[in-house]
């Protein structure tokens, strides 16, 4: 499925289209701008459709579609996106006079969009693909979304429904489901584009960065590593459930979700007591979770019998770095070494023992790749620790039930992405 000038096109039709996209996109760069007015008006006219529920049957192939629609839903209002552009543009858009040191002459500074821009969406986050061209949208760029495998349609009927709402929005967004193999229809997109914009783990990043041609900005969004840090006496009733909940329900699929529970230990009889007391939890929660899909729990299982092989052709040594705690519909893996990793996911974290004075190296061994932190900790040591996983290189340090949360004005991986959308203009 394929969107250009505000019609669906079939697949069959990607070169016919992309023959043309130059000329078109030109064009639309000569005769036409794009104001955030228009872009905000035509979203809040769209969150209130939403409101009315005109798109609960679109919902429908959303998992956990209430939880989803209460995150997202307040950042499409009027007053969230006009907050985003003051947070992240400035509080003037509008062209401004500079004024420097005495006897140098001012200079008129101009915001402008790159021009076009290409995104190359992950398939992670219901509705992000749709999300990445709204924010290429607001700082007034020509968007081309490569839609992800898993899309099924969603990215594309909320676009044309914003189309619907704005039909000047058409000139500005394309969609086509090239699939990622077709590394010739992708380079003749970033051809065309002013900058890539990339959503991906290391293998999504490292392929666009070998066709993305000379002097096109590449704007790399790739996958981080999250994780829960407890230290001292936590209010247990309240975080514990709390984060196994998170866990469950995020299935370990965000760049937010907690991959590993750190204990500020260096006892490894701290990690198995914790990992007793924890699993009740972290069944409660997988007992009323989503489904696991029948796709995720053959690729679990698969795993786990790579696990039971490998230590087998190892003699057992890998046993003895790693016990699996198994649960209904989860388990937790306490492990003998401190490094932050990947997890089995859907619902299967690893915990470790990480004294403090040993976090900061450690996480430094991830440097590019931290997120999110859910600090579990006394009050009156979170100042402290909170600064340490900063200095750390964590960009979100949160609570730990609120890990995937999000929030007005906050940064993405720690930089404001319509900073990176746009170009600073001198003018004299």
């Amino acid at each position: 499925m394929i969107l250009a000038n505000g019609n669906v096109y079939d697949t069959s039709c990607q070169d016919e289209l992309l023959d043309s996209l130059e000329e078109q996109l030109n064009r639309t760069l000569a005769e036409q701008s794009l104001s955030p007015e228009l872009v905000i008006a035509a979203i809040d006219r769209l969150g209130r459709r939403l409101d009315r529920g005109e798109f609960d049957s679109l919902l429908s192939q959303v998992e956990l579609a209430d939880r989803y629609l209460a995150q997202i839903r307040p950042h499409l209002t009027r007053e969230a996106l006009e907050y985003k552009l003051k947070v992240e543009l400035g509080t003037d858009t509008a062209p401004f006079v500079t004024r420097p040191p005495e006897g140098l002459p001012p200079i008129t500074v101009r915001p402008a969009p790159l021009g076009v821009l290409l995104h190359i969406a992950a398939g992670n986050v219901d509705g992000l693909p749709a999300y990445s061209v709204v924010e290429g949208l607001l700082t007034g760029n020509i968007n081309i979304l490569k839609l992800p495998q898993a899309d099924n349609g969603l990215s594309v009927e909320i676009l044309r429904q914003l189309i619907g709402e704005e039909p000047a929005l058409a000139d500005f967004i394309y969609a086509f489901d090239t699939p990622s193999e077709d590394v010739d229809a992708l380079l003749r997109m970033a051809q065309l584009s002013d900058g890539v914009v990339v959503w991906g783990g290391d293998g999504a990043v490292s392929a666009v960065r070998r066709f993305a041609p000379v002097g096109v900005k590449l704007i790399e969004w790739g996958h981080r590593l999250s994780f829960a840090y407890l230290s001292g006496a936590q209010e247990r009733e309240r975080d514990w459930p709390a984060l196994a909940r998170h866990i469950v329900e995020t299935r370990q699929l965000l760049c937010s979700s907690c991959q590993v529970i750190y204990l500020d230990t260096e006892r490894q009889e701290d990690v198995h007591a914790f990992c007793r007391d924890f699993l009740p939890l972290l069944e409660q929660a997988a007992a009323s979770g989503p489904a696991r899909s029948l796709g995720a729990a053959a690729e679990l299982t698969l795993r786990r019998y790579q696990e039971r092989v490998e230590r087998a052709i190892s003699g057992g040594a890998r046993q003895a770095d790693r016990q699996v705690y198994h649960g209904r519909g989860c388990s937790l893996t306490a492990c003998t070494d401190r490094e932050l990793e990947l997890s089995d996911l859907f619902g299967n974290p690893l915990v470790k023992a990480l004294p403090r004075k040993e976090l900061l190296p450690t996480l430094r061994r991830q440097k590019g790749r931290l997120q999110t932190a859910g600090l579990l900790c006394p009050e009156e040591d979170r100042a402290a620790l909170t600064d340490l996983l900063t200095r750390a290189g964590v960009t979100r340090v949160l609570r730990a039930g609120e890990m995937s949360d999000t929030f007005a004005g906050e940064s993405h991986d720690g930089e404001y992405s319509l900073r990176r959308y746009t170009r600073m203009v001198n003018v004299r």
